[in-house]
């Protein structure tokens, strides 16, 4: 039982996914159409760019950007900006996650160093929001984007006429909000210098990503490019093999039975078209609310053909609840385990500012 709760604690949507997807076969028995439902190539670029993405990592090139802009930072109002911007920025190529992931820690020690742990909480909540925002220019930015682009079959030209407005928007709200964050004034900073672990090797994934990103854009076949992707790791690094998110590419799996089920019942398929039809950028929000973006696009994409404002809404509603973007947990995990953390305080900073986050961007949406 241990193992099992530890299980869903960590996989907590791969285990609520699962769920349904079991209880959508007894309406919907499995057939032959279930095949149907995958689909491969989202799945094989998802897996590639994981890869890439983790092998650039381990190289530890992140942690050599991070040294080299701030050591050039010595005003507490431009350092703000810089952390803010540091995973708005770097989510765009390796992912909202990823970004959360890379930056927290080093934010939480950083400031702890400053002793500007008044900062911790407002500056932990921009960056969330910076990694949410920032991943969804690019439609390797976070797999709602790639799933998107692969199931409509958009254009660069289409894709990026719909976000990149919204991301400019972001940039300026988030820089704004970031400079008044930490003092104008701060005590030296002392960085251990840092260096690229393996040069050669991160060349080698700076050439698998662009390989990647041909894939994205319909140049190079998916097959072709799985394959180089997990040859190039068993050469390298075989131990990432053990280490990616395989639950994430099950979790897709499972949300591409229970939408295709759902939309094989009558009533289920005619309600939600019905809303969608309606509003569907406040209905693709009002679900990344309850069930977080990516499956929500997942599930919605299956019922209308309205891309743009589906688009849009599951990326503005990355913002609102803690679980609208499930890279959002990253981050309150990591803080949790500061010992003077205050996650009261933490939730009360976080609905506050990505509710504002929310309004402002639904609002530049509706007129636009």
């Amino acid at each position: 039982m241990k193992h099992l709760r530890l299980f869903w604690k960590k996989e907590m949507v791969l285990c609520i996914s699962g769920i349904c997807a079991i209880l959508t076969m007894f309406i919907v028995p499995p057939d032959g159409e279930y095949l149907g439902y995958i689909d491969l190539r989202v799945l094989c670029l998802l897996l590639s760019l994981m890869a890439v993405v983790a092998g650039a990592q381990g190289c530890g090139v992140f942690r050599w950007m991070t040294w080299g802009l701030l050591k050039r930072t010595h005003s507490g109002r431009l350092l703000g900006v810089v952390l803010v911007l540091l995973p708005f920025f770097s989510s765009m190529l390796v992912t909202n996650d990823v970004a959360l992931l890379v930056f927290v820690p080093f934010t939480l020690g950083l400031l702890t160093g400053l002793d500007c742990r008044r900062a911790m909480i407002p500056m932990l909540v921009l960056q969330t929001i910076a990694a949410n925002l920032g991943s969804m220019a690019t439609p390797v930015g976070n797999p709602q984007n790639l799933f998107l682009y692969a199931t409509y079959e958009l254009s660069a030209g289409a894709f990026f006429a719909v976000t990149l407005p919204l991301t400019a928007v972001s940039l300026v709200a988030l820089a704004v909000s970031a400079l008044p964050v930490l003092p104008k004034n701060l005590p030296e900073l002392e960085l251990q210098p840092e260096m690229i672990d393996t040069p050669r090797k991160l060349a080698v994934y700076g050439l698998l990503f662009v390989l990647c990103l041909l894939t994205v854009f319909r140049v190079v076949p998916y097959g072709i490019t799985v394959a180089v992707v997990l040859l190039g790791l068993v050469v390298m690094d075989r131990k990432l093999l053990r280490e990616l998110d395989y639950g994430l590419l099950v979790t897709f799996v499972c949300f591409f039975v229970v939408s295709g089920n759902l939309g094989r019942v009558e009533g289920i398929r005619t309600a939600l078209q019905s809303l969608l039809a309606r509003n569907t950028l406040l209905t693709a929000v009002g679900s990344s609310q309850v069930i977080s973006n990516v499956p929500a696009a997942v599930l919605l994409a299956g019922f209308t053909d309205q891309w743009q404002p589906l688009l849009e809404g599951v990326n503005i509603g990355g913002l609102g609840t803690p679980i609208a973007s499930l890279a959002s947990l990253i981050t309150l995990k990591q803080y949790l385990r500061f010992k003077e953390a205050k996650g009261g305080k933490f939730l009360l900073v976080f609905l506050s500012a990505n509710v504002l986050g929310l309004l402002l961007l639904l609002a530049f949406a509706a007129l636009t």
